[in-house]
């Protein structure tokens, strides 16, 4: 990682812990308070480590935690950097995420929150932004323009570029745009960052090979809740595991109808 001005000497994690207080809590019978990982009304989360990685279905509330772990550390729902505001929400439904912030409690030691909020699903409109911010200042620096490369490959030079200094990272389903070849240049971008001490990622993804990020803590959303797990034993590794030891039989079971 290139050298930066560090904002403290104390290496990552810098979020150590949420809690929630559910006494700020509403209705736990809506979401996202209906979630499995609220359902004995608490929940706690402990990042002992520089990377911390959670995996599980749709639907589970990955991105919705992320959300929360991201409004505590003060970005914008739709990501990007602090203080940039790339999606005008004040038409937005969904505040759900919000709504999770809102009731939890974090633990810093110390408090950095420098870093970036990267979403898949945004990605277009913060790199506009970004574009857009640039053409504006009057100091003229070049935009970064990362839309002008493939998908996957604005996403490989935006991690390159954005994840170099010190702070907290969060990252929600980098590899959507990612070959299996490029997903093996984000696995050595992050080990570079978990070994440099000075930064800290969050992730969500589906990628068996980046659930299997050396050094990381993963952790699985169920219906029983958030627990620790091992990647051989998630059900994304067991799947692509099947198929490549015999692709016929597989998809021949995978494609079956449910009522032949």
């Amino acid at each position: 990682m290139a050298a930066r001005k560090q904002l403290t000497r104390l290496k990552a994690p810098y979020l150590t812990r949420i809690l929630l207080e559910p006494s700020r809590v509403a209705d736990w019978e809506q979401y996202p308070w209906n979630l499995p990982i609220f359902r004995d009304r608490e929940f706690e989360f402990e990042f002992a480590s520089a990377i911390t990685i959670i995996v599980g279905e749709n639907g589970t509330g990955k991105s919705t935690l992320l959300e929360a772990i991201g409004a505590l550390a003060g970005y914008d729902e739709a990501g990007g950097g602090k203080g940039y505001m790339p999606v005008d929400h004040s038409i937005a439904i969904d505040k759900s995420g919000a709504s999770l912030a809102g009731a939890f409690r974090a633990h810093w030691l110390p408090k950095v929150t420098a870093g970036w909020f990267f979403r898949a699903e945004s990605f277009y409109s913060v790199a506009r932004y970004l574009d857009k911010v640039a053409l504006e200042d009057p100091f003229k620096p070049p935009p970064p323009d990362f839309l002008s490369w493939s998908h996957g490959e604005g996403f490989i030079r935006f991690f390159e570029e954005r994840c170099r200094r010190q702070g907290i990272y969060i990252l929600d389903e980098p590899e959507s745009a990612l070959s299996p070849t490029r997903q093996i240049e984000l696995l050595k971008l992050l080990q570079r960052m978990e070994q440099s001490g000075t930064a800290q990622v969050i992730m969500a993804t589906h990628s068996p090979l980046l659930m299997a990020c050396p050094n990381a803590r993963l952790f699985r959303i169920s219906r029983f809740g958030l627990d620790p797990v091992d990647f051989q034993d998630t059900d994304h590794f067991r799947m692509m595991r099947d198929f490549c030891s015999d692709p016929q039989t597989f998809m021949e079971e995978a494609l079956r109808d449910d009522d032949d």
